[in-house]
């Protein structure tokens, strides 16, 4: 295999500074590409560049200048294509994917790993393309791509985030935190729908509504950026 993962890695770190928009819709074959990137569209672009394969896109076998790719593609593509691997070995592994997977009508988000705890990302509309860290964030799984060769450096430890994180799941995550959450959308002019104490689609959606609002990561979740954004503490 000529492609490895340190390639991964480096062709993203040349686009760090790039814009950002959610539902970007990037030509996999355009090598030229500088933007506006999502998240998803950002790791199957440089995958298809790097290693010339279509991953996490609605259809890999077709056309690159049209593929559509979406973090619930990447959670498909893992379990039928792909390797899932533990967190803290994708945290040591430059150019593995991670995966917060989306959950019910949401986002999720996609980073690829330096291999030393930290990522490369398009991470938002505020942000645009960054470096940041792992630890600290929810995530789902690591994703190796069999067409990619990859080098493991020394072992990483990524810690889990240090509060809960409220989010759509099931059964549905309810109290007075979610009742607090419902309140202070409202409050801010996004409708959360019935401020009921439970996390449901209404909430998501009002949620998603505001992170777009300031720029931030519109994964309709409400960890600790967006708790502070909405006056709380988690």
């Amino acid at each position: 295999m000529s492609a490895n993962g340190a390639d991964l890695l480096q062709l993203g770190l040349k686009h760090v500074g790039e814009k950002y928009h959610l539902g970007a819709a990037v030509p996999k074959d355009n090598a030229h590409w500088t933007g506006p990137w999502d998240c998803a569209e950002f790791a199957s672009w440089i995958v298809f560049q790097v290693a010339g394969v279509l991953f996490g896109c609605s259809n890999d076998s077709g056309n690159p200048a049209t593929a559509d790719a979406y973090t619930g593609f990447w959670d498909r593509d893992a379990g039928v294509r792909g390797h899932i691997i533990p967190i803290d070995e994708a945290g040591r592994t430059p150019g593995a994917a991670v995966l917060r997977r989306p959950g019910p009508n949401g986002i999720g988000h996609i980073v690829l790993s330096d291999g030393i705890g930290g990522t490369v990302e398009a991470h938002s509309s505020a942000d645009g393309v960054i470096q940041s860290k792992l630890a600290g964030r929810r995530w789902y799984m690591g994703i190796l791509i069999p067409e990619i060769n990859y080098q493991p450096l020394s072992p990483v430890t990524v810690p889990p985030p240090s509060s809960k994180i409220y989010r759509l799941a099931i059964p549905p995550m309810h109290g007075p935190k979610v009742q607090q959450i419902q309140t202070n959308l409202k409050q801010k002019g996004f409708d959360p729908g019935v401020i009921d104490g439970n996390f449901g689609p209404h909430t998501q959606a009002a949620v998603t509504a505001l992170q777009l609002s300031l720029g931030l990561n519109p994964d309709g979740e409400v960890g600790p950026l967006t708790a502070q954004a909405l006056g709380l503490t988690l």
